[in-house]
C-alpha cells in the first residue's frame, strides 16, 4: 500500500519515509551525537587525565565550550572504578540524567536526590512525544545483577526535575524489558539473573564489601507468547536476613524477552507486526494490578525499566517507537492526568534544522541521545523507527478503515 494510501498518515511521516529525506536525517543526527562524544570525552579525560591523553585530546578541549563539556560528563561511569562495572568499556551515563540506586528509603524531599548509593550504568529517559519516563540500562553482569535487582527493591534517585512520590512502593518499577537473548552468536549478551524453572529460586549475593542483604528470586511462572516473539516470566524477589531466611513480603515484577531482534541489526519485516504486539504487551503489563492486589495508591503506570546488551541501540530504538506510538494513541497516554507534557530542557547544541522540525522520528531520537549516550545507535535502528510507525497506521487503516490522527 503506497503511504499517500494509508489512511490517517501524518504528512511529516509520508514525507519523511524516502531515502533523501533520512540520509539528511542521518548525517544531521551524526554530527550532533558527535558533538555530544567530544564534549563527553573532554569531560572524561579532565577528570581522570593522564598526560599521554591530555595531549592527545588537547585540540578537542580548545574546541569544545565549557558549558558542553559539562552538560555531557560521564564522569562517574568512566572512573576507574567504577569501570569494572561496565559491560562496554566506551559506553557511559551521562552525570545528569544517571540512575543512582539509593539504599533505604528514598526521599520525599522532590528536590533532593540520593548521590552516593551505587553505581549502576543506566540513565533516567523520557519520551519527548509520549511523556513516559523509563530507566535505559545495560544488560547486567554477573557482580551488578544485585544492583540491578535493587532497582527494584531498594530504590533509586529520582528523574531530573521530578516530584516523584515514593520510588520504593508508590513508583516502583514493576516491568523488566529485554531486548537481547543472553546468548547471541556464542556471545553472552546479559547474565541470567533469575532461574528457568517455575517455582524455582536462586541466591544473587550483593557485591564484594557491601553490607546489603542478599535477594532470594524465585520464578513464579513463566509463559512463551508467540505472536509477540516473547517469553514473559513473573519474578518474585525478597532480602534474605543473616541466617538466609526470607524477610518481608515478596516484591513482584513482569519480566518481558523479546527474542526476534539480533544484535547489530533489527527484527525481519516478517516480525515487524510481532514487535508492534510487544510494544503492546509492554504497556498493558506495566498498567497490570492484578500481581498487587492489597496494595493501595499505586501509581498506575510506573517507569519502565529497559535493556538490550549495552542499553543503547535497541533500548533507544523501543522507546522511540514506544514513544510515537504512545503520541499517535495507539499505546495508552504515559499520564493519565491529562495534564499537557512538559518541555525537556532545551539542547545546548541548539535545535534541529528548520528541515527537521516536524520530522517527530529525528526530534524523537535526538532528545533521547540528550539523556543517555548512543541512544539508537545504528543507521537501520533509526530507518526501523519510521518503519514500524508506518506499519502502526498501516495495520489501523486495515483494520478499520478510520483515519488515525494527525498531527
Amino acid at each position: 500500500m503506497a503511504d499517500t494510501m494509508i489512511q490517517g498518515l501524518p504528512t511529516w511521516l509520508a514525507q519523511a519515509h524516502n531515502a533523501a529525506h533520512i540520509t539528511v536525517v542521518l548525517r544531521t543526527l551524526q554530527k550532533r551525537e558527535h558533538a555530544r562524544l567530544v564534549a563527553c570525552t573532554v569531560a572524561r579525560h579532565q577528570a581522570h587525565p593522564s598526560k599521554r591523553h591530555r595531549l592527545s585530546h588537547l585540540p578537542s578541549t580548545l574546541a569544545t565550550k565549557a558549558e558542553h563539556v559539562t552538560y555531557y560528563s560521564a564522569t562517574v561511569g568512566s572512573d576507574p572504578d567504577n569501570q569494572p562495572d561496565n559491560r562496554y568499556s566506551d559506553i557511559f551515563p551521562y552525570d545528569r540524567t544517571r540512575v543512582v540506586v539509593c539504599p533505604g528509603e528514598p526521599s520525599h524531599d522532590c528536590s533532593s536526590s540520593c548521590t552516593s548509593g551505587r553505581y549502576l550504568n543506566a540513565n533516567w529517559v523520557r519520551e519527548l512525544a509520549g511523556g513516559k519516563w523509563w530507566i535505559a540500562t545495560q544488560a547486567p553482569l554477573p557482580h551488578t545483577a544485585h544492583t540491578f535487582l535493587s532497582v527494584i527493591m531498594e530504590g533509586v534517585s529520582p528523574p531530573p526535575g521530578t516530584c516523584f512520590s515514593n520510588l520504593r512502593s508508590l513508583n516502583r518499577v514493576r516491568t523488566v524489558v529485554q531486548l537481547t537473548r543472553n546468548l547471541e552468536s556464542g556471545m553472552r549478551k546479559a547474565h541470567v539473573y533469575f532461574p528457568p524453572l517455575d517455582g524455582q529460586s536462586w541466591v544473587i549475593e550483593p557485591p564484594s564489601g557491601s553490607a546489603d542483604p542478599p535477594f532470594q528470586v524465585t520464578l513464579v511462572r513463566s509463559q512463551s507468547i508467540e505472536e509477540a516473539d516473547c517469553v514473559k516470566s513473573v519474578v518474585s524477589l525478597r532480602p534474605l536476613s543473616k541466617d538466609r531466611t526470607p524477610e518481608g513480603e515478596p516484591i513482584v515484577f513482569q519480566h518481558l524477552l523479546y527474542t526476534a531482534w539480533p544484535d547489530h541489526g533489527v527484527p525481519a519485516r516478517e516480525a515487524r507486526e510481532g514487535l508492534l504486539r510487544f510494544t503492546r504487551l509492554v504497556d498493558e503489563a506495566n498498567r497490570d494490578l492484578s500481581l498487587h492486589l492489597g496494595i493501595s495508591d499505586l501509581d498506575p503506570n510506573p517507569p519502565i525499566m529497559v535493556n538490550c546488551s549495552a542499553g543503547v541501540g535497541r533500548t533507544g530504538a523501543f522507546i522511540a517507537i514506544s514513544s510515537l506510538l504512545r503520541h499517535y494513541r495507539f499505546l495508552a497516554p504515559g499520564d493519565q492526568t491529562g495534564e499537557p507534557i512538559p518541555p525537556l530542557p532545551p539542547s545546548p547544541l541548539g535545535p534541529l534544522p528548520e528541515e527537521l522540525q516536524d520530522d517527530l522520528v529525528a526530534q524523537e531520537i535526538d532528545s533521547l541521545r540528550e539523556q543517555r549516550p548512543g541512544m539508537v545507535q545504528r543507521d537501520d535502528q533509526v530507518g526501523l523507527v519510521y518503519e514500524v510507525l508506518v506499519a502502526a497506521f498501516v495495520s489501523a487503516s486495515g483494520a478499520n478503515g478510520v483515519p488515525v490522527g494527525d498531527a
